[in-house]
């Protein structure tokens, strides 16, 4: 199995080993985020250029949240838009607008949607349900304040990479009988989606590939206020005892990442209750290579299917 790993995804991580970079469950988190920040651009690539950048605030339930709001190159401002509204991965304790802006603008400019990434609450300064609370309220005031943001709110989507998959599988459930938000699609890359962690790829998976069992207990401790907290389906979507009549799914995971398994589940949880739900595994990918376009030529295809998939569900009436 270790024979398929992708040479560039060798060669990262023995130069990781050889320079005896520190992993981030070793640093206190504050000091974890900077580092995250500070090593983005050494695996991402440039920024491109996108038609327009707008930080702005949601009212939440407990006080503002910041949003990144992008429009695509060449659209008309006063053109109403499809939109996917983006959670950042990091394990719910890192990660930030910062980190994950190449990706949206990416994603923004080959989709044609607006793209509203969301700057949620982290551990472990603010424990679960935090970052639950914060993705459903962000996502309720976005389909309330469509027009002020050129957005329409006929065509929304959710996605998130990680714990941002997590999240937005987490607001897909939450919304499902709302009465304002009615979303269209769910991409869910790499999510996390059962804290249980039952799964064979945790074994087979857990050491030598970036996400080790290691850091996942040091984001999963930082992020749960309790430990039976994993049994919760807003932490635990799988577990959530009604997954029918949910949105339109494209979940991708990367073969050598310990969430594998609960990703493919989740896949076919989705299908066994009457959903529409794609699967894609990149199997030669470790976990977090969709933002890493500077170093794993893979995470071009993996950006160009996401947008695709977008296009496809929220573009044609």
């Amino acid at each position: 199995m270790k024979a398929m790993l992708h040479p560039q995804v060798r060669g990262v991580l023995e130069l990781l080993v050889e320079r005896g970079i520190p992993a981030l469950d070793t640093i206190p988190p504050a000091l974890a985020r900077e580092t995250y920040l500070e090593r983005a651009p050494n695996v991402q690539p440039a920024a491109a250029q996108v038609g327009s950048v707008q930080d702005i605030c949601a009212t939440g339930s407990h006080g503002d949240i910041r949003l990144r709001v992008y429009r695509p190159a060449g659209t008309d401002q006063r053109t109403p838009l499809p939109a996917l509204v983006w959670f950042h991965g990091g394990g719910w304790v890192i990660g930030s607008l910062e980190t994950h802006d190449t990706l949206c603008r990416d994603l923004c400019n080959a989709s044609g949607c607006s793209v509203v990434s969301v700057d949620y609450r982290l551990g472990p300064e603010y424990k679960f349900p935090a970052a639950v609370d914060d993705a459903i309220g962000s996502v309720n005031w976005i389909a309330q304040h469509a027009s002020t943001l050129g957005i329409d709110p006929a065509r929304l989507a959710v996605g998130g990479d990680s714990a941002g998959g997590n999240l937005a599988a987490v607001v897909s459930i939450a919304v499902r009988d709302s009465l304002t938000v009615r979303l269209k699609h769910q991409l869910l890359v790499y999510p996390v989606i059962d804290l249980r962690r039952n799964y064979p790829s945790h074994e087979s998976n857990g050491e030598g590939y970036s996400l080790t069992t290691s850091l996942l207990d040091y984001f999963y401790q930082h992020y749960l206020d309790a430990p039976e907290t994993i049994n919760d389906w807003r932490a635990s979507p799988i577990l959530c005892g009604k997954l029918e009549g949910l949105p339109p799914a494209l979940i991708i995971t990367a073969g050598f990442d310990p969430l594998r398994d609960e990703g493919a589940a989740y896949a076919a949880a989705l299908t066994a209750a009457g959903n529409q739900a794609s699967y894609v595994c990149f199997e030669r990918q470790i976990h977090g290579f969709i933002t890493m376009g500077k170093v794993f030529d893979d995470a071009y295809p993996a950006i160009s299917l996401c947008a695709a998939e977008l296009r496809r569900q929220l573009c044609s009436r």
